[in-house]
């Protein structure tokens, strides 16, 4: 009885999750894609009738949002940055690092497709970006600020080759001389010298703040992933890194952190912009957020300490800023070159990065060897089927006796059909004579389990995925499978998502692709060498689950069901063997079988 309890008890989470699942696909999601675009539709409406002319730290003075971002660059003097990883420009009105392309990467597949913005100037809409500069409410004649206009003195383009230098003067006796360099890939270093050639000694404090003038609709909908303000804090070596989701931030509007040394800044899913102070200062690393006449402006700033200037003297203060993609090897690379603390958690490994971490390493392996991320994932199958071989062979060991066994345990059932506890008891001993575990089946697919979740976890969040070909028609691993069944796998130059009505949830939850039905059919057969379960009401909703689970896993990345459904080959291949050494029936032999009568 205890057993039919278990069974039962899996039985009832299997379908609370498939109804879950269902209603996720069904219900929840289409509903948040209408929200995501009446909230778009709403911003294009509010740009079209809000102005933003000069934000500016901690006011707003309001001008039209501008479209054409020429007309934004042209508001100030610039100088253009160029290296074989960024193109852009920089404003000398606050000495803004606000212009900013990833020349690497492209927005979508297409061929014509522009690169990745990652800076947008102000004066556009959800503009974004960084600038630095000194604090000092009573210096005669003030500090370089947000909206100061910067000398270039030296240099005419930023390149990795080439730094630039900007100059301004108070007019009081102060002179702040900037000079930014640009490395071959994403770090700014921003020295700035202090001379005071006043009488009187002046006290500042450095400061560096990276700008996001409201999250576009698209930002911050995952929630299997982390986008928002993050950092890492602490000192003499015990940091901890800190995660504030886009929601979670604008409940709480100001959130400080003393530290030594550490980063902090603004990511998205496969971009990052942040803040790096030397690593041997005093910091108050912030993150906050303010209204400026109905638009939440996301700060994180860093606040270095205060200084002193006595007359005749100079100071120099270095700052970063990381601009750029989050790539496992860049970010480990400046992890050590710059000293910086878990910089490589940036990429947002989750809670089981003890998983996530070896399974990326493990598919960058087999990439260097294979040249494909796809057959990467293949290999990695193969590794993980290897570490479980010995369970799984005694799982299917135990199925493959089941199988034997089940004209036994009809004739049990035909005996007791009219005391079910008395049939339970018989059939318990039969597997107690038989040393037979009937729940040894779920084992594998337990343990594999966060395996599964660490993979998606892998193929969702790392940009070396993104964009990724297999062969064929994959053309993006962390994508869904292109193809639908609606036109027949493109043998029809058809798009369903045009049909009236219907059109989104073709292209939606009932989008079908060759992956998932592969993944289908494989669980299928695999079902079917299974003991079949003794209860009809079972027998049917197993019977049911690989044809829904076909829908569910349709929309998961390419490279996921990729992984599933050969790790399913694999399952199929060595049970097969297993059932073949205790003679036990199959669906393969019983399908060859007919063509040899024929």
């Amino acid at each position: 009885m205890q057993n039919e309890n278990s069974r039962n008890t899996i039985i009832f989470f299997v379908c609370a999750a498939l109804i879950m699942g269902v209603y996720y696909f069904m219900v929840m999601r289409p509903q948040a894609e209408m929200r995501r675009q009446q909230q778009v539709a709403a911003a294009e409406e509010k740009a079209a009738t809000t102005l933003d002319g000069g934000l500016t730290s901690g006011s707003a003075a309001h001008a039209a949002f501008v479209a054409d971002r020429v007309q934004a660059l042209g508001t100030a003097a610039r100088v253009p940055i160029q290296t074989s990883t960024l193109k852009g420009s920089l404003s000398l009105q606050g000495a803004r690092i606000d212009d900013l392309y990833l020349t690497n990467y492209k927005e979508t597949l297409a061929k014509n497709s522009p690169p990745v913005e990652l800076f947008r100037p102000q004066g556009m809409e959800h503009a974004y970006f960084a600038q630095f500069g000194w604090s000092g409410p009573n210096v005669a004649g003030g500090v370089p600020g947000p909206n100061t206009v910067w000398s270039l003195t030296k240099g005419a383009t930023l390149t990795p080759t080439t730094p630039v230098e900007l100059t301004w003067d108070n007019g009081n006796g102060l002179r702040f001389t900037r000079v930014i360099a640009i490395d071959a890939q994403y770090v700014f270093t921003v020295t700035d010298t202090v001379a005071n050639l006043s009488g009187q000694p002046i006290t500042i404090a450095p400061y560096g703040r990276v700008e996001r003038q409201g999250v576009p609709a698209d930002l911050g909908k995952q929630m299997i992933l982390h986008e928002g303000a993050i950092g890492t804090f602490g000192s003499e070596g015990k940091f901890a890194t800190e995660q504030v989701k886009y929601k979670d931030w604008a409940k709480k509007p100001r959130i400080e952190n003393q530290s030594t040394g550490g980063w902090l800044g603004i990511t998205d899913k496969y971009w990052m912009a942040a803040l790096i102070p030397d690593q041997k200062e005093k910091i108050e690393g912030r993150f906050a957020v303010r209204d400026a006449e109905g638009l939440n402006v996301h700060e994180a700033s860093v606040l270095g300490a205060t200084r002193t200037i006595q007359p005749g003297r100079q100071i120099e203060e270095t700052q970063r800023l990381f601009a750029g993609v989050k790539r496992n090897e860049i970010l480990a690379g400046y992890e050590k070159s710059l000293d910086l603390p878990r910089f490589i958690y940036a990429i947002d490994w989750g809670h089981l990065f003890f998983l996530t971490r070896p399974i990326f390493m493990i598919v960058e392996f087999f990439y260097g060897v294979l040249g494909n991320f796809g057959l990467a994932i293949l290999a990695l199958t193969v590794v993980v089927k290897l570490v479980m071989f010995p369970l799984a062979n005694k799982s299917y060991e135990s199925l493959s006796k089941m199988r034997t066994l089940q004209p036994k345990m009809e004739e049990l059932k035909k005996k007791f059909k009219d005391d079910p506890q008395k049939q339970q008891q018989e059939t318990m001993a039969l597997y107690q004579r038989e040393k037979i575990n009937p729940l040894a089946g779920c084992l594998p697919i337990l343990v594999q389990i966060p395996v599964f979740y660490a993979l998606y976890k892998v193929l969702f969040v790392t940009i070396e995925m993104r964009h990724a070909p297999f062969f064929g028609w994959i053309r993006d691993l962390s994508a869904r499978d292109p193809s639908t069944i609606w036109n027949l796998f493109g043998a029809i130059p058809w798009d369903p998502s045009t049909l009236p009505l219907v059109g989104s949830l073709l292209n939606g939850p009932l989008h079908l692709g060759v992956l998932p039905i592969v993944y289908g059919l494989t669980m299928w057969l695999q079902q079917s060498m299974n003991p079949p379960a003794q209860d009809p009401m079972q027998r049917q909703i197993f019977a049911f689950l690989p044809f829904v689970f076909t829908f569910i896993m349709a929309p998961f990345a390419a490279g996921l069901l990729i992984y599933w459904a050969w790790n399913n080959i694999l399952s199929i291949a060595q049970q097969y063997v297993i059932m073949h050494r205790f003679k036990a029936e199959n669906p393969i032999d019983t399908f060859f079988a007919r063509f040899k009568k024929a």
